[in-house]
């Protein structure tokens, strides 16, 4: 019998999106074929700790603190190319004769330390296969400032926006005001740079709401984005699968609850419509995938992605919004919905990732073959 892969999926973490990771995770590790996989669940609290044991799902799932939840054991992950896996920790030391050895590793962390290069980073020094993005395009993408700036320099249609310190809202903050103001009309909207799952953000009808949306977003990010807000514009997504040759999927559009498309209608009401496909003519759904396309190898982007943009109602002119390099897996989430109408259903697409790390894990291995000098 052919051996099975040990896939340590990795979920919850320190972030704002520690709940939405839970709910993703839930849906992978379901979906996960048992036959071909063995799944390791290794569950990060709030606080930083790293658990396995027991059932660390179930155990964050119910932790209404970050304190750690019972029944599980705190763990490091074993940072040894030769041995990659995660052992326990007893008495303070590491139990390396209860390794639990990792063949790959998924992680669904969403947001700061599991979406912005510094978990990728981690696995990287451990030298084990793991899916999604590496360490520069996963900082970028989470960057929306850096993020802007890239895609500015390739080439690709933006809304206009504003970088905004921290330091200067709170020490500056009519001097922010006149900046914003005089480079974005009103309606905008103020963004943490380093967050998702629309944590943070605010829009700003008037200089009020700009005073209140900068003062929220301050609250989890030294660095906030200020941007042209659209009004009655289509909010369509396009999801992205592959390494050096990605594809496209179908285009989907949103249509929000609210206001706007928040943390409040993506995970707590049933408010918002998810429209697949996209109302909008085929020339445009090409361009939209096109240029999903570009936004994904803009960053050097590996794995999966889900790219969004604003469509004008009328004239279909088109602007890119952001990337996510680990976007919402649960299975009513917008990425995995965009490739089941494209033909690839959920446990399909979670088999295709795991292809793909390892694609991408044999394809670096193969440069550092040629760096050692062992071979011409």
């Amino acid at each position: 019998m052919k051996k099975r892969l040990r896939v340590g999926v990795l979920f919850g973490g320190r972030s704002e999106e520690h709940e939405v990771s839970l709910m993703s995770a839930e849906s992978i590790m379901r979906a996960i074929d048992p036959e071909r996989y063995e799944i390791v669940p290794i569950g990060i609290g709030k606080d930083g700790t790293w658990l396995t044991g027991a059932d660390p799902l179930a155990s964050l799932q119910a932790a209404a603190q970050s304190a750690l939840p019972t029944g599980l054991i705190p763990s490091q992950l074993i940072a040894d190319p030769q041995n990659p896996g995660v052992a326990p920790l007893r008495s303070g030391r590491l139990a390396l004769d209860e390794r639990e050895p990792i063949d790959l590793f998924f992680p669904v962390l969403h947001g700061p330390f599991g979406e912005d290069g510094t978990i990728q980073g981690l696995l990287e020094i451990a030298g084990v296969p793991y899916v999604g993005s590496g360490v520069a395009a996963s900082a970028v993408g989470m960057d929306k400032a850096l993020m802007r700036d890239v895609f500015r320099a390739h080439g690709l249609p933006l809304l206009d926006w504003v970088v905004v310190m921290r330091h200067e809202v709170e020490a500056n903050l009519q001097d922010v005001l006149g900046r914003v103001e005089a480079a974005l009309p009103y309606p905008c909207f103020v963004k943490p740079a380093n967050l998702g799952s629309s944590i943070g953000i605010s829009k700003a009808d008037a200089r009020d709401g700009l005073i209140r949306a900068l003062n929220q977003a301050a609250r989890f990010d030294r660095k906030l984005v200020v941007e042209r807000g659209v009004s009655g514009w289509r909010e369509v997504e396009c999801a992205v699968l592959g390494n050096d040759r990605p594809h496209a999927s179908i285009v989907g559009e949103i249509v929000p609850g609210g206001d706007f498309y928040d943390y409040k209608a993506k995970y707590v009401d049933d408010t918002s419509q998810l429209i697949i496909p996209a109302r909008i003519s085929e020339k445009t759904a090409r361009r939209v995938q096109q240029l999903a396309i570009d936004a994904f190898t803009a960053i050097d982007a590996a794995g999966l992605s889900r790219v969004d943009f604003f469509v004008h109602p009328e004239s279909e002119e088109v602007y890119l919004n952001e990337i996510n390099t680990l976007p919402g897996f649960t299975r009513i989430s917008m990425y995995p919905k965009l490739w089941e109408a494209s033909g690839i259903g959920y446990a399909e697409l979670v088999d295709r990732l795991i292809a793909l790390a390892l694609e991408r894990h044999q394809d670096k291995q193969r440069s550092l073959t040629y760096n050692d000098g062992s071979e011409a």
